[in-house]
């Protein structure tokens, strides 16, 4: 790879980089890789049930799979699990062959969105402000160090999101998707 073109997506659970970075992949005509629907296709498990019956180590090796795997496209959008960032061998692969971007939100507003789904092994059972605060105080040092940028996601609708992310990468909408915005 000659360039470092593709765009990371890092972020607790809960905070949209599915949904964002698809239409973001969209807009910006790149293709869009989710490392855990990845893993999923691979081990023909969901998280939840790799989790369950292997553990949260089987996880992290499987996610590192998926995430070389995925480091192997060129020009995509990836999603990254919340915890992928917890590895240095992952973290190292993001940033030699891409930009971090990463998403965020306030807590509460993780645990709503988290408390409609049932597939967020780590707080399977304890979906407590508290939990997710302990998560995060773990997992927000990496974040900052790694990411080139942070755009909540708390309050706006994706495509503001999007609208923001595309700013901050000198891009800008236009009527046929994205356009560089050196491009007129």
């Amino acid at each position: 790879m000659s360039e470092n073109s593709n765009l990371f997506l890092i972020g607790f659970m809960g905070t949209g980089k599915t949904a964002i970075g698809k239409r973001l992949s969209h807009a910006l005509g790149k293709k869009f890789i989710d490392t855990d629907d990845e893993i999923e296709k691979v081990t023909k498990m969901s998280i939840s049930q790799i989790f369950l019956r292997h553990g949260e180590f089987r996880f992290r090796s499987e996610e590192k799979l998926a995430l070389r795997k995925a480091c192997t496209h060129d020009n995509a959008v990836i999603a990254t699990g919340g915890g992928a960032v917890l590895s240095e061998e992952n973290t190292k692969l993001m940033t030699d062959t891409g930009r971090i971007l990463c998403l965020t939100a306030r807590p509460e507003v993780i645990q709503r969105r988290v408390k409609r789904r049932d597939d967020r092994p780590l707080l399977h059972r304890d979906k407590s402000i508290e939990k997710i605060k302990e998560l995060l105080d773990e997992r927000v040092p990496y974040y900052e160090k790694y990411a080139e940028a942070f755009f909540d996601t708390s309050d706006d609708e994706h495509d503001k999101v999007v609208e923001r992310i595309l700013e901050h990468l000198g891009e800008r909408k236009t009527h046929g998707g994205a356009q560089n915005s050196a491009g007129g």
